[in-house]
């Protein structure tokens, strides 16, 4: 069932999966999707393994509270260099999810992000180290302009808006997919469908996606405080990602000091349903690794 948290000034809607006494997981998802990117199966199957599992939307998506009024977001100026239109930062969403914690009264969270959820994640691990067990970056990327760009082909996929209406809705973003996502994998169109409309039902807001994107594009790079980090980490990434390129995830794992790096053959920019057991070996390994005795 649906909640609401009080976090950082805003409002956070989020659902929970499992038994509260476990170790909490939180997922954080990546740009414009809400949290019903996390399929509700792969939830269930990691608090099946033994931890209390929390998807949410973000800021600016979903139930989440949406920021309005002041300036638009402007994505063409802020890819040429004005990022003035930009309302807030990675760090706003991180300290989001930290508020999250602190609304559901947990110390310390094993936190996995996708994405854009990977960059708040790893903002997360480096402004509030204490509240993280251990940490999953998967598709995601330092911050810094020499990694992890889009290769062309998905650009338009990136900064497209929307068309009006539940399937015009429903057809973009299966367009946009199958661009982006894993040629090495099938994909499951009628689940992908089903998604798209239920996040259309639950609400869609343009300006929010694009001032999550110059929350990124404003934040910039992060590289040297990832090599502080002291929390087990592991790196998902898929060779064949063409929106945030597979240099992103290498970048990611060399800048953290242990990390584990995963590169998945054939994977692009999405979650198939055929890797979610690997998924949830290399996450729970990493979780184990944050309660094994040192030495």
């Amino acid at each position: 069932m649906e909640s609401i948290a009080s976090a950082n000034g805003v409002e956070i809607a989020y659902e929970t999966f499992g038994d509260p006494a476990d170790e909490t997981m939180l997922l954080i998802m990546g740009l414009g999707v809400q949290m019903l990117g996390w399929d509700v199966q792969l939830c269930r199957t990691l608090a099946g393994r033994g931890y209390h599992v929390v998807r949410f939307d973000n800021r600016d998506v979903g139930h989440s509270t949406k920021v309005e009024g002041g300036t638009r977001p402007n994505v063409m100026a802020a890819l040429a260099g004005d990022l003035s239109s930009a309302t807030y930062t990675l760090d706003d969403m991180a300290d989001d999810t930290a508020g999250l914690l602190d609304e559901r009264g947990v110390d310390a969270a094993h936190v996995f992000g996708a994405s854009q959820g990977g960059m708040i994640a790893q903002t997360v691990a480096i402004r509030h180290p204490e509240r993280v067990r251990s940490l999953v970056s998967i598709m995601s990327t330092t911050g810094d302009p020499m990694v992890g760009q889009p290769h062309p082909e998905a650009i338009p996929a990136l900064l497209t808006r929307p068309p009006e209406g539940r399937e015009g809705f429903i057809d973009f973003v299966v367009a946009a997919w199958n661009v982006i996502g894993s040629p090495g994998f099938e994909a499951d169109e009628d689940a992908l469908r089903a998604r798209a409309g239920a996040s259309y039902d639950r609400g869609i807001y343009p300006d929010g996606t694009g001032r999550q994107l110059l929350a990124i594009l404003v934040s910039g790079d992060r590289t040297e405080a990832l090599r502080r980090l002291d929390v087990p980490t592991t790196v998902i990434h898929g060779t064949k990602d063409i929106l945030v390129d597979v240099s992103g995830g290498k970048a990611t794992a060399a800048a953290i000091p242990g990390a584990r790096l995963e590169l998945i053959e054939g994977m692009g920019h999405d979650l198939p349903a055929q890797l979610w057991p690997r998924f949830v070996e290399l996450i729970t390994e990493n979780a184990e690794r944050a309660k094994a005795p040192a030495g």
